[in-house]
């Protein structure tokens, strides 16, 4: 395949890591929730690496106050704005001998990597939130820096928040910490500056084993603390597979259901939403993907966002290796079919050409590179060196190869080149170059790839059968159903269903409504196709009261393409101020919406 671009640039980052790059951060923070504004000073350390008088760093929307040197002397900068997707770089004249700037700067109250919750937004009713996201570009609208993953970091932080608030960070986080308006953290170990998380709010605590815990609202931590019990066994099974735990404590918090993703791999400190928590432990493989993050991905990063899949392709594998452990391995097995199949859905719509693992994204919103491909396909992948291999000698390279990159960013070409002096030395026989090469630049999947199976299945497809033939809901064999039988069954229904069978279901199983987000969703999306409309209440509550971008969109895509412009518009305009503003961003440019409806 031809490459047109440097592989090596992060096209996504204005920074000059290669000639002056930042390695430590000072950050100081006052949390201000009357004005949704932080307002920082931030000493950023960096190394000289060629003979440059200028550092660059990314912004977005920061309002830059004066930045100086050590001593306070005022240094000469020039901000101006690169393009949308990247947002603005902040030139800064250091001179030749400087290793040190002083930042001090605001955010703004419409900064993409924030969101400010109101009391009422909350499950508690008190107290305001906040919490970040930073993945993948948006660090760079609450902290000015070198916002790019081929920069790792380490940081020092005080934040001051109102006294009774408290603040986590993704460092070494101490609960028993006052909360008294000031909280310091330390992050000695260097991070892409993606994982830098911040969240606070009326916080409580309770562990989950000897090194790890959870931080979410009050009423909701002894639910939590029982869905995700398991922790402590999936450290140690991970650990067994790749090597010690490298970051001393595996922290969650739970945030309010605002949060836009599953869950982020935030070192010490991982973010969950709260529809994971669904009282059976049938959907904690989230928190056993972002623990694996904690080898592929926060240990051995992406160097550029066209380089995600080296981050979730592996973790999405090794996840499937911790659920096989812990839960066993029908689970497992029922969870890579349904991986599966959220691809083979996709590649009925991405274009042939982005169906490679490297995402095509240079030029493009980075958040595209989010998808099943960078995700399913290359976990397909991984799962077949398995198989070529054996899971034996499979496991000594894996282990091998997280030892060799740790702490250290790699492009797609760097592991091709890794892959070429291990893989293809010692098991030549039974894996060529073409082969790989294949895999990681061809499009689609390779033509000897043979999808995964699991028997459990049968019995769903024996239902779905059973039931376009005419056979009442209530006379389908489900006993014991796990929710990705469930799942699986919603996606194997016709494209096709008569509003009579829609009702028979949804009075049988209680489809609409259902606490379960997973199958709530994938119900609303056969009711949506279907034009079953007894369902639009619930699902303008449900999309009202959930931010998480894997429901959302889904949905949201659902109703345009049924042509229910009227609903679409009313929901989004009551719901969308209670998305996240990287995900309202995406959805705005998604349902090309008016400028009526986002003000």
């Amino acid at each position: 395949m031809a490459i047109t671009w440097d592989v090596n640039q992060d096209y996504h980052s204005s920074a000059n890591t290669d000639s002056l790059c930042v390695h430590h951060l000072d950050i100081h923070l006052q949390v201000d929730f009357d004005s949704q504004q932080l307002t920082g000073i931030v000493n950023l350390s960096f190394t000289r690496k060629q003979v440059q008088s200028i550092l660059i760093l990314d912004c977005r929307d920061l309002f830059i106050d004066s930045i100086t040197d050590l001593e306070g002397h005022l240094l000469t900068y020039q901000c101006s704005t690169v393009n949308a997707i990247v947002g603005q770089q902040c030139l800064i004249d250091v001179g030749l001998t400087m290793t040190e700037v002083v930042v001090h700067y605001r955010t703004s109250s419409s900064a993409q990597g924030l969101q400010w919750l109101t009391p009422e937004q909350t499950l508690g009713k008190k107290l305001p939130y906040l919490f970040s996201q930073s993945q993948p570009i948006n660090a760079r609208s609450w902290l000015p820096l070198q916002d790019t993953p081929k920069a790792r970091i380490t940081f020092n932080a005080t934040v001051h928040v109102p006294k009774g608030f408290r603040a986590v960070m993704s460092a070494n986080n101490n609960p028993k910490m006052p909360d008294d308006g000031v909280f310091t953290f330390c992050m000695n170990k260097p991070i892409p500056t993606h994982l830098l998380a911040i969240a606070v709010g009326d916080l409580a605590f309770k562990a989950t084993g000897p090194r790890s815990g959870i931080y979410t609202e009050p009423a909701l931590l002894d639910a939590a603390v029982r869905e995700f019990e398991d922790t402590e066994a999936m450290i140690q099974v991970a650990e067994s597979l790749l090597g010690p735990y490298a970051w001393g404590r595996y922290d969650m918090i739970v945030l309010p259901p605002s949060f836009p993703f599953g869950g982020m791999e935030n070192p010490m400190l991982a973010f969950m939403t709260p529809t994971l928590i669904a009282g059976d432990k049938s959907l904690v493989s989230t928190v056993a993907h972002e623990l694996a993050h904690s080898w592929t991905g926060n240990l051995v990063s992406n160097a550029t966002w066209r380089d995600l899949w080296l981050n979730e392709g592996f973790t999405t594998y090794f996840t499937n290796r911790i659920v096989e452990a812990i839960y066993g391995k029908e689970q497992a097995e029922l969870e890579w079919v349904i991986e599966f199949g959220r691809l083979a859905e996709e590649m009925q719509s991405m274009p042939l050409a982005e169906q490679t693992l490297p995402a095509n994204v240079q030029d493009r919103d980075p958040n595209l590179a989010f998808n099943r491909f960078t995700y399913d396909k290359a976990s397909m992948f991984v799962h077949e060196l398995e198989s070529r291999l054996g899971r034996v000698a499979f496991d000594v390279f894996l282990r091998n190869y997280v030892e060799h990159f740790a702490f250290s960013a790699i492009t797609t070409e760097i592991f091709v080149e890794y892959a070429q002096q291990t893989l293809l030395v010692e098991h030549g026989d039974k894996l060529s170059f073409n082969e790989l090469s294949e895999w990681i630049y061809g499009q689609g999947l390779p033509d000897w790839f043979a999808a995964p199976t699991s028997t459990s299945f049968d019995k769903v497809d024996a239902a779905v059968a059973a039931f376009v033939e005419g056979a009442p809901a209530h006379t389908l064999a489900v006993m014991q159903w796990r929710v990705h039988h469930w799942q699986y069954f919603l996606t194997k229904l016709p494209l096709v269903v008569s509003q009579s069978m829609l009702l028979d279901l949804d009075e049988t199983f209680h489809f609409t409504g259902h606490q379960n987000a997973e199958i709530a969703c994938d119900w609303y999306r056969v009711a949506i196709r279907n034009h079953f409309e007894p369902v639009l209440p619930e699902l303008s509550m449900y999309l009202c009261s959930i931010g998480r971008g894997k429901f959302v969109r889904p949905l949201f895509i659902e109703l345009q393409l049924a042509g229910y412009q009227q609903e679409l518009r009313a929901i989004y305009q009551q719901a969308r101020p209670g998305y996240h503003p990287s995900l309202q961003v995406q959805l705005d440019a998604l349902l090309e919406v008016d400028n009526t409806l986002i003000k």
